[in-house]
């Protein structure tokens, strides 16, 4: 428990300083009212992107006098939906929720800005990864993260190895640095995402083309099972398989380890390699920020150029359609586009950019995954098609601990029928 500190007498001065900012207070919002100031609510919460936001909205209200943008960090964002009072922008995630919003109309068109031609067409196409509005731009993809296996470049080149491009040379890799008592790789399977986004998507990414894997998946719907076209149970049997091959390769106490935990371990020298996004980076260079650290893609089969990254749209902006400030939503959009704004999130926060005159990512953590950004030789997650109603991460985390296979992914084809039935 945290002891209550007490507080210091209140001063008279201080009082009355305190008592004319209350009494201030609503003469200055009457003094806002008389104006002709258009408020705009903008809604992201990406937590360690709330100063950077904050930042931007402040200078934009500098700016110009037309508009207010208030930065709203904390609404229910599907209450506010249902409400009819959603924000008048957003910035996030890109996800199957926001799918949602696309797939019924609720977000506007944003086609003919200027910016939405700025997008690079592969980023178009990944934008169409979840159900959309038909003839609608309903969102902008603002930055892509990609994940691949972080290593430790001091490691590698301390006993001679080379990054693999196979799944041979991986699996050698692995061995090689058993034989010199190194942990290949760190896990941290308490916090079950870290396995979905890291372990399962990396494996069934690589050889599995996910989004035609679930494109056919909601064609079959109530109807997937064991004899279906795909399913989860014969799909994803060999990647799950190799899932559970790499396994063997992390440390015995995986189970008993968080995501906080990882991060501590590997920073500090106790295994080779990470199974983590570039949210991990920042998290590692806070701890040490001398690190010398590099991406590679998890190469799953023999051919090299088969190596894909994992990637998602890390935010994404819209307008919905009952905002009530929509032009000043437009304004605002514009402004967090233009390249100087744009750009620099990108890389303050590790991630590539989706305009088509974005510059190369420099940072050496995460240079080498350009190439396959740029060739559009990615994928975005397997577990991030799934409905939350359905429990895929702890199924996943219950296979790495130990669980039956077969058993477990014939229940996630059982949970996926019976939403599609209800849906």
């Amino acid at each position: 428990m945290h002891r209550r500190e007490a507080l210091p007498p209140l001063s008279r001065r201080t009082f009355l300083a305190a008592s004319a900012a209350l009494l201030a207070t609503p003469l200055a919002s009457c003094a806002r009212g008389n104006t002709t100031t258009t408020d705009i609510r903008f809604y992201q919460s990406k937590p360690e992107a709330i100063p950077y936001f904050t930042d931007l909205a402040s200078e934009f209200n500098k700016s110009q006098n037309t508009f207010h943008v208030t930065h709203d960090t904390a609404t229910n964002l599907s209450a506010s939906f249902v409400r009819d009072n959603p924000p008048d922008l957003g910035c996030l995630n890109y996800n199957l929720e926001m799918g949602r919003f696309m797939e019924r109309g609720a977000l506007t068109d944003l086609a003919d800005l200027p910016e939405a031609d700025r997008i690079r067409d592969d980023v178009k196409e990944l934008a169409t990864a979840y159900a959309t509005y038909e003839g609608r731009t309903s969102v902008l993809p603002y930055s892509v993260t990609a994940s691949s296996v972080i290593y430790n470049r001091d490691i590698f080149d301390q006993h001679g190895l080379e990054v693999p491009e196979t799944w041979d040379e991986f699996i050698n890799l692995c061995e090689t640095l058993k034989s010199k008592d190194v942990l290949p790789i760190y896990s941290t399977f308490l916090d079950p995402w870290t396995i979905t986004q890291g372990l399962f998507d990396y494996t069934v990414g690589g050889l599995v083309d996910v989004k035609d894997f679930y494109d056919k998946m909601k064609v079959i719907g109530k109807d997937v099972g064991p004899d279906s076209e795909v399913s989860f149970q014969n799909t994803l049997r060999e990647p799950v398989q190799r899932m559970m091959q790499l396994i063997e390769y992390t440390n015995r106490d995986a189970t008993s380890r968080a995501y906080g935990d990882g991060n501590s371990a590997f920073a500090d020298g106790a295994s080779a390699m990470y199974f983590q996004g570039p949210w991990a980076l920042a998290q590692l260079d806070v701890i040490d920020p001398n690190l010398n650290l590099g991406t590679f893609p998890l190469p799953m089969t023999d051919n090299p150029a088969d190596r894909k990254v994992r990637v998602n749209i890390d935010l994404s902006l819209w307008i919905p359609e009952k905002a009530d400030a929509i032009p000043g939503a437009r304004e605002f959009l514009k402004f967090l586009m233009r390249p100087e704004n744009q750009n620099a999130y990108n890389e303050a926060f590790l991630a590539f950019g989706t305009t088509k005159d974005a510059p190369k990512a420099a940072d050496p953590r995460i240079a080498d995954m350009q190439r396959y950004y740029d060739e559009a030789r990615y994928y975005m997650g397997a577990s991030q098609f799934i409905p939350k109603s359905i429990p895929a991460e702890n199924y996943i985390q219950a296979i790495a601990t130990g669980a039956d296979q077969e058993s477990v992914l014939a229940r996630l084809d059982a949970d996926w029928a019976r939403f599609a039935f209800r849906a």
